[in-house]
């Protein structure tokens, strides 16, 4: 192995030859001189998921909250909160104009139920609960005079068809006669 430095215009060129191979480094002298000691590199945990949950974060806040906000700002400005006025004669507010500002009352009109809707429901299921408390009543009513009387085969009785029993009796006898008794 070969190894030769020719100076040449503020650099050094690294000529070697081993095993018909030709390697050519250019480096500058100041790198030569510095390229030797404690070579490490330090090891840290990946920074990668948290670099992408950043980036997450501002797509989204780009893609929703900006606009979000412009449309707010945009309704305060140019809408404006609703003020009180005498209700004509003969008219009925809509459940939505009882709202101030205008996003509320959006919300009221388009996303929620009217309060109408809710009171329906409400009786809806306040009904399906009495029916539900009357049908349990009247099963332990049922089952008590089912209890005192027993002259029901059984709550849950589910009657059988007689032809397997038939046959099975059937057999039980052939069996029987063939072995003589």
């Amino acid at each position: 192995m070969m190894i030769r430095l020719i100076s040449n215009d503020g650099y050094v060129e690294l000529v070697s030859f081993q095993k018909f191979d030709f390697c050519c480094c250019l480096f500058l002298p100041d790198q030569l001189r510095h390229s030797s000691g404690n070579k490490h590199m330090p090891i840290h945990p990946s920074r990668f998921q948290w670099n992408k949950f950043k980036d997450a974060v501002h797509f989204y806040v780009l893609l929703g909250v900006i606009p979000l906000g412009l449309l707010v700002f945009c309704v305060n400005v140019f809408i404006g909160p609703a003020e009180l006025a005498e209700i004509p004669e003969g008219y009925e507010p809509k459940h939505w104009e009882y709202y101030r500002h205008p996003i509320q009352q959006f919300f009221a009109r388009y996303i929620y139920p009217s309060p109408e809707q809710e009171y329906e429901k409400t009786l809806h299921f306040l009904n399906e609960e009495k029916e539900k408390a009357e049908l349990r009543l009247l099963e332990k009513k049922v089952r008590q005079l089912m209890e005192q009387r027993g002259d029901y085969k059984a709550w849950y009785y589910i009657p059988a068809p007689a032809k397997h029993h038939r046959y099975d009796r059937k057999e039980a006898e052939e069996f029987d006669d063939s072995r003589g008794y």
